[in-house]
Protein backbone atom coordinates (compact mmCIF):
# COMPACT_ATOMS: atom_id res chain seq x y z
CA UNK A 1 0.00 0.00 0.00
CA UNK A 2 1.23 3.47 -0.82
CA UNK A 3 2.38 5.59 2.10
CA UNK A 4 2.29 9.37 1.94
CA UNK A 5 5.51 10.90 3.20
CA UNK A 6 5.21 14.59 2.39
CA UNK A 7 2.68 17.35 1.90
CA UNK A 8 -0.07 16.65 -0.59
CA UNK A 9 0.55 20.08 -2.12
CA UNK A 10 3.86 18.92 -3.56
CA UNK A 11 4.24 16.87 -6.77
CA UNK A 12 3.21 13.30 -5.94
CA UNK A 13 5.69 10.57 -6.86
CA UNK A 14 4.75 6.90 -6.61
CA UNK A 15 7.82 4.66 -6.09
CA UNK A 16 7.16 1.06 -7.12
CA UNK A 17 9.93 -1.29 -6.02
CA UNK A 18 10.01 -4.38 -3.78
CA UNK A 19 13.58 -3.75 -2.56
CA UNK A 20 13.61 -2.00 0.81
CA UNK A 21 17.11 -0.61 0.16
CA UNK A 22 15.97 1.09 -3.06
CA UNK A 23 12.90 2.48 -1.30
CA UNK A 24 15.09 3.95 1.44
CA UNK A 25 17.56 5.35 -1.08
CA UNK A 26 14.85 7.06 -3.12
CA UNK A 27 13.22 8.38 0.04
CA UNK A 28 16.53 9.95 1.04
CA UNK A 29 17.09 11.42 -2.43
CA UNK A 30 13.57 12.71 -3.03
CA UNK A 31 12.30 13.49 0.46
CA UNK A 32 13.81 16.96 0.66
CA UNK A 33 10.68 19.07 0.66
CA UNK A 34 10.27 18.90 -3.12
CA UNK A 35 8.00 15.88 -3.53
CA UNK A 36 5.25 13.96 -1.81
CA UNK A 37 6.34 10.31 -1.83
CA UNK A 38 4.12 7.24 -1.94
CA UNK A 39 5.25 3.62 -2.07
CA UNK A 40 4.13 0.31 -3.49
CA UNK A 41 6.00 -3.01 -3.38
CA UNK A 42 4.00 -5.06 -5.91
CA UNK A 43 2.40 -4.59 -9.29
CA UNK A 44 -1.14 -4.91 -7.97
CA UNK A 45 -0.39 -2.46 -5.17
CA UNK A 46 1.04 -0.08 -7.76
CA UNK A 47 -2.13 -0.24 -9.85
CA UNK A 48 -4.27 0.43 -6.79
CA UNK A 49 -2.03 3.29 -5.65
CA UNK A 50 -1.97 4.85 -9.11
CA UNK A 51 -5.77 4.99 -9.06
CA UNK A 52 -6.09 6.16 -5.45
CA UNK A 53 -3.19 8.64 -5.23
CA UNK A 54 -3.25 9.93 -8.81
CA UNK A 55 0.51 10.56 -8.76
CA UNK A 56 2.18 13.19 -10.90
CA UNK A 57 4.94 10.72 -11.77
CA UNK A 58 5.73 7.02 -11.24
CA UNK A 59 9.18 5.51 -10.68
CA UNK A 60 8.81 1.85 -11.58
CA UNK A 61 11.00 -1.21 -11.22
CA UNK A 62 10.33 -3.96 -13.78
CA UNK A 63 11.18 -6.92 -11.54
CA UNK A 64 8.14 -7.01 -9.28
CA UNK A 65 7.09 -10.16 -7.36
CA UNK A 66 3.61 -10.51 -8.88
CA UNK A 67 3.33 -8.64 -12.19
CA UNK A 68 6.02 -7.79 -14.71
CA UNK A 69 6.63 -4.06 -14.76
CA UNK A 70 5.82 -3.88 -18.47
CA UNK A 71 2.35 -5.25 -17.75
CA UNK A 72 1.92 -2.60 -15.04
CA UNK A 73 2.80 0.07 -17.61
CA UNK A 74 0.30 -1.31 -20.11
CA UNK A 75 -2.51 -1.39 -17.54
CA UNK A 76 -1.83 2.16 -16.37
CA UNK A 77 -1.68 3.40 -19.96
CA UNK A 78 -5.23 2.11 -20.50
CA UNK A 79 -6.53 5.04 -18.45
CA UNK A 80 -3.72 7.42 -17.45
CA UNK A 81 -1.02 9.49 -19.22
CA UNK A 82 0.98 9.90 -15.98
CA UNK A 83 4.74 10.05 -16.69
CA UNK A 84 6.45 6.73 -15.94
CA UNK A 85 10.22 6.44 -15.49
CA UNK A 86 11.54 2.89 -15.32
CA UNK A 87 14.37 2.20 -12.87
CA UNK A 88 15.68 -1.29 -13.52
CA UNK A 89 18.74 -3.52 -13.37
CA UNK A 90 17.72 -4.95 -16.75
CA UNK A 91 20.29 -3.66 -19.24
CA UNK A 92 19.22 -5.56 -22.35
CA UNK A 93 18.05 -3.41 -25.22
CA UNK A 94 14.91 -5.48 -25.77
CA UNK A 95 13.83 -4.91 -22.15
CA UNK A 96 14.17 -1.16 -22.64
CA UNK A 97 12.32 -1.25 -25.95
CA UNK A 98 9.47 -3.33 -24.47
CA UNK A 99 9.03 -0.89 -21.58
CA UNK A 100 9.16 2.18 -23.78
CA UNK A 101 6.86 0.69 -26.41
CA UNK A 102 4.40 -0.19 -23.63
CA UNK A 103 4.21 3.49 -22.70
CA UNK A 104 7.09 4.31 -20.34
CA UNK A 105 8.43 7.83 -20.76
CA UNK A 106 12.02 7.14 -19.79
CA UNK A 107 14.36 4.34 -18.67
CA UNK A 108 17.29 4.47 -16.26
CA UNK A 109 19.46 1.44 -15.55
CA UNK A 110 20.49 0.78 -11.94
CA UNK A 111 22.81 2.01 -10.57
CA UNK A 112 22.10 5.55 -11.73
CA UNK A 113 23.35 8.98 -10.75
CA UNK A 114 21.22 11.11 -8.43
CA UNK A 115 21.68 14.23 -10.56
CA UNK A 116 20.54 12.39 -13.69
CA UNK A 117 17.50 10.93 -11.92
CA UNK A 118 16.44 14.35 -10.64
CA UNK A 119 16.95 15.87 -14.09
CA UNK A 120 14.80 13.18 -15.73
CA UNK A 121 12.10 13.72 -13.09
CA UNK A 122 12.09 17.48 -13.70
CA UNK A 123 11.83 16.99 -17.45
CA UNK A 124 8.96 14.50 -17.12
CA UNK A 125 7.03 16.72 -14.72
CA UNK A 126 7.58 19.78 -16.89
CA UNK A 127 6.28 17.95 -19.95
CA UNK A 128 3.21 16.69 -18.11
CA UNK A 129 2.08 20.19 -17.09
CA UNK A 130 2.95 21.93 -20.33
CA UNK A 131 -0.18 23.66 -21.54
CA UNK A 132 0.70 24.82 -25.04
CA UNK A 133 0.11 22.00 -27.56
CA UNK A 134 2.37 23.78 -30.06
CA UNK A 135 5.32 25.06 -28.00
CA UNK A 136 8.39 26.91 -29.11
CA UNK A 137 11.29 24.62 -28.32
CA UNK A 138 14.62 26.25 -27.45
CA UNK A 139 17.84 24.66 -26.34
CA UNK A 140 21.34 25.93 -27.00
CA UNK A 141 21.34 27.63 -30.39
CA UNK A 142 18.43 25.59 -31.73
CA UNK A 143 14.89 26.98 -31.88
CA UNK A 144 11.86 25.18 -33.29
CA UNK A 145 8.74 27.35 -33.58
CA UNK A 146 6.03 24.78 -34.21
CA UNK A 147 3.12 27.20 -34.69
CA UNK A 148 5.10 28.96 -37.45
CA UNK A 149 6.83 25.78 -38.70
CA UNK A 150 10.14 27.63 -38.47
CA UNK A 151 13.49 26.11 -37.45
CA UNK A 152 16.62 28.13 -36.74
CA UNK A 153 20.11 27.03 -35.71
CA UNK A 154 22.75 29.53 -34.60
CA UNK A 155 20.42 32.31 -35.76
CA UNK A 156 20.06 31.02 -39.31
CA UNK A 157 16.85 29.54 -40.67
CA UNK A 158 17.11 25.84 -41.52
CA UNK A 159 15.38 24.39 -44.56
CA UNK A 160 13.99 20.94 -43.87
CA UNK A 161 12.17 18.48 -46.10
CA UNK A 162 8.56 17.72 -45.06
CA UNK A 163 9.65 14.37 -43.62
CA UNK A 164 12.57 15.89 -41.72
CA UNK A 165 10.27 18.52 -40.27
CA UNK A 166 7.69 15.96 -39.14
CA UNK A 167 10.45 13.90 -37.56
CA UNK A 168 11.78 16.94 -35.70
CA UNK A 169 8.26 17.97 -34.68
CA UNK A 170 7.66 14.51 -33.20
CA UNK A 171 10.90 14.73 -31.22
CA UNK A 172 10.07 18.26 -30.03
CA UNK A 173 6.59 17.34 -28.81
CA UNK A 174 8.21 14.54 -26.78
CA UNK A 175 11.37 16.43 -25.77
CA UNK A 176 13.18 14.65 -22.97
CA UNK A 177 11.37 11.39 -23.64
CA UNK A 178 12.99 8.37 -25.27
CA UNK A 179 11.17 7.38 -28.45
CA UNK A 180 11.89 3.88 -29.72
CA UNK A 181 12.69 3.14 -33.35
CA UNK A 182 9.33 1.45 -33.82
CA UNK A 183 7.41 4.34 -32.23
CA UNK A 184 9.03 6.84 -34.59
CA UNK A 185 8.69 4.66 -37.68
CA UNK A 186 5.02 4.03 -36.93
CA UNK A 187 4.26 7.72 -36.38
CA UNK A 188 6.17 9.14 -39.35
CA UNK A 189 6.11 6.41 -42.00
CA UNK A 190 3.44 3.95 -40.90
CA UNK A 191 3.46 0.29 -39.89
CA UNK A 192 4.73 -0.90 -43.28
CA UNK A 193 8.12 0.64 -42.43
CA UNK A 194 8.57 -1.02 -39.03
CA UNK A 195 11.09 -3.45 -40.49
CA UNK A 196 13.07 -0.73 -42.29
CA UNK A 197 15.04 1.07 -39.54
CA UNK A 198 17.56 2.35 -42.10
CA UNK A 199 14.94 4.87 -43.26
CA UNK A 200 14.96 6.39 -39.80
CA UNK A 201 18.76 6.34 -39.50
CA UNK A 202 19.17 8.16 -42.82
CA UNK A 203 16.68 10.87 -41.87
CA UNK A 204 18.19 11.34 -38.41
CA UNK A 205 21.61 11.69 -40.01
CA UNK A 206 20.31 14.27 -42.48
CA UNK A 207 18.53 16.18 -39.73
CA UNK A 208 21.64 16.25 -37.58
CA UNK A 209 23.70 17.64 -40.44
CA UNK A 210 21.29 20.55 -40.66
CA UNK A 211 20.76 21.44 -36.99
CA UNK A 212 23.74 20.14 -35.03
CA UNK A 213 26.89 22.27 -34.54
CA UNK A 214 28.88 19.03 -34.85
CA UNK A 215 26.82 16.16 -36.31
CA UNK A 216 29.48 13.65 -35.22
CA UNK A 217 28.93 14.72 -31.59
CA UNK A 218 25.21 15.58 -31.46
CA UNK A 219 24.04 17.96 -28.74
CA UNK A 220 20.32 17.94 -29.48
CA UNK A 221 19.22 14.61 -30.96
CA UNK A 222 20.68 12.03 -28.60
CA UNK A 223 20.97 8.33 -29.41
CA UNK A 224 19.78 5.71 -26.94
CA UNK A 225 21.85 2.78 -28.30
CA UNK A 226 19.74 -0.05 -29.62
CA UNK A 227 16.56 1.66 -28.42
CA UNK A 228 15.82 4.93 -30.18
CA UNK A 229 16.33 8.67 -29.85
CA UNK A 230 15.72 11.44 -27.34
CA UNK A 231 15.64 15.17 -27.97
CA UNK A 232 17.53 17.08 -25.33
CA UNK A 233 15.14 19.04 -23.11
CA UNK A 234 17.52 21.18 -21.10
Amino acid sequence: MANELNSANLPRILVVDDEAAIQRFLQTVLDAGEFSLHRAETGHAALAAAAAVRPDLILLDLGLPDLDGVEVIRRIREWSPVPIIVLSVREREDDKVRALDAGADDYLTKPFGIAELLARIRVALRRSVQQAPEPVYRVGELEVDLPRRRVTAAGAEVQLTPTEYELLRLLVTHAGKVLTHSQILRQIWGVVYLEQPHVLRVNISNLRRKIEPDPARPRYILTEPGVGYRLRAE
